[in-house]
């Protein structure tokens, strides 16, 4: 019997994921495995490491969601820990595989594991499938992606491009023989509940970390009236209502953007479409956009200099320090960094407002900010933090070079009654 290994990345579901759907239809034995390298919790040239508590809880839950999907079919999910370059051959030739598939992704760290697994000795099949709309359907080569988003946007609905319809799940063959230790698959975690002021309160059930709560949640925002309002409320500061909240099961990959844009056209179906419900597809394409950024311009974006020519930014560590632990004495700044540390998230508008803080007022190191973040963040993507990160730095694609926000300017507009500032006045 072919049996092959789905290698799970930043793809934690079972619908729509092309690369898995692939490997159930070729093989009468497919062994789903999910390698935790120690790179992923390395540390950071700036001290701290690269994924914070918030963020493994997240992925703990997706991971022990993911595994009931499978065992529900006959299957499971078997974790390993190690490079996946050598446990993955190794896994390989004790359960008889004959290759491995796994979702494609165009950062630097992830591709260079993934070329050290090709040249390991085990056929690997990699799949771009995080995105909404497919490289191949764009009016451009990913080369030639304009470096400006309004053009490429705008490119892309004057062609009147749309994303392939997502993929039912996939019927799981057989658990191969010969399967190593560690099966039955135990889920862990711990008793941690995130504290009651979070926007995204990930220990509730309605915001676990799973497909399945993402589906659900999929389910009741389109079923209420707050697309139509999302254009209007999206730069909320708190709250579990103020945004979509779609973020961290993206992300994960609990929950494919192709899905997500499925209930988005259903919901325009039914009750109209409006300012509000294009503006859901205005920021699925932002996203994509960073996405074909990496496509683009690859390691460049990890640069220093980023896409310009601009000197490496100076730093100053003591004022670095003192943004991470919420004490600038910027009452609005201080507020949001204190809610990150002690959620995992905080709002779009937030997360502009203290990187240019960072960036522009303490002038400290944009890298280092984007690393914070990621260790921080329960949705970070790699591909949109760096691409955030060098936009406000003025190191990407903004083509106003940069942007600043004036703390005060942003608390009078958007926490006029200090009510952000006061429920954060504490960690």
């Amino acid at each position: 019997m072919t049996t092959l290994i789905h290698w799970f990345r930043n793809d934690l579901r079972l619908s729509d994921n092309p690369a898995l759907s692939r490997a159930c239809a070729r093989a009468q034995r497919v062994l789903p495995v999910y390698v935790h390298a120690p790179s992923a919790d390395a540390a950071t040239p700036w001290g701290f490491a690269r994924r914070g508590a918030h963020r493994q809880r997240f992925l703990r839950a997706a991971l022990n969601a993911l595994n009931a999907r499978l065992v529900e079919q006959g299957s499971g999910l078997l974790e390993l820990h190690g490079e996946p370059a050598e446990c993955l051959p190794a896994l390989a030739v004790q359960v008889g595989a004959t290759g491995v598939t796994c979702e494609a992704i165009a950062a630097p760290e992830e591709e260079a594991q993934l070329a050290a697994l090709k040249t390991a000795g085990v056929p690997v099949e990699d799949v771009w499938q995080s995105s909404l709309l497919d490289p191949a359907d764009l009016p451009f080569a990913p080369e030639r992606l304009p470096d400006v988003f309004t053009a490429f946007r705008q490119a892309v609905e004057k062609a009147a491009v749309r994303p392939p319809q997502p993929l039912p799940a996939p019927r799981l063959p057989g658990w191969p023989e010969g399967v190593p230790p560690g099966w039955p698959y135990r889920p862990v975690g711990d008793a941690f509940e995130v504290d009651a002021r979070a926007s995204f309160p990930y220990t509730r059930p309605a915001f676990h970390g799973g497909e399945a709560a993402a589906l659900a949640h999929l389910r009741r925002y389109f079923s209420s009236d707050r697309p139509h309002h999302y254009k209007a409320t999206r730069n909320g500061l708190s709250g579990v209502e103020f945004s979509s909240k779609f973020s961290p099961w993206l992300a994960s990959g609990a929950l494919s953007a192709r899905v997500a844009y499925a209930h988005l056209k259903a919901f325009e179906a039914s009750q109209g479409a409006s300012d509000g419900s294009y503006w859901l597809w205005f920021e699925l394409l932002w996203r994509d956009y960073f996405r074909f950024l990496h496509l683009k311009y690859g390691r460049r974006l990890y640069r220093a200099g980023g896409l310009g020519r601009q000197p490496a930014p100076g730093h100053d560590p003591d004022a670095f320090a003192r943004w991470c632990r919420g004490e600038t004495g910027e009452p609005l700044v201080d507020a949001a960094m204190r809610e990150l540390a002690v959620t995992g998230f905080m709002s779009n508008r937030l997360r502009q407002l203290v990187a240019s803080y960072l960036v522009n007022d303490l002038a400290c190191d944009w890298r280092a900010g984007a690393e914070w973040f990621e260790a921080q963040l329960i949705d970070y993507d790699v591909y949109s933090n760096q691409g955030n990160w060098l936009y406000i730095a003025g190191r990407g694609t903004d083509p106003r070079g940069g942007r600043r926000f004036d703390p005060a300017k942003q608390a009078r507009e958007h926490d006029p009654d200090g009510r952000f500032r006061r429920m954060w006045s504490r960690p």
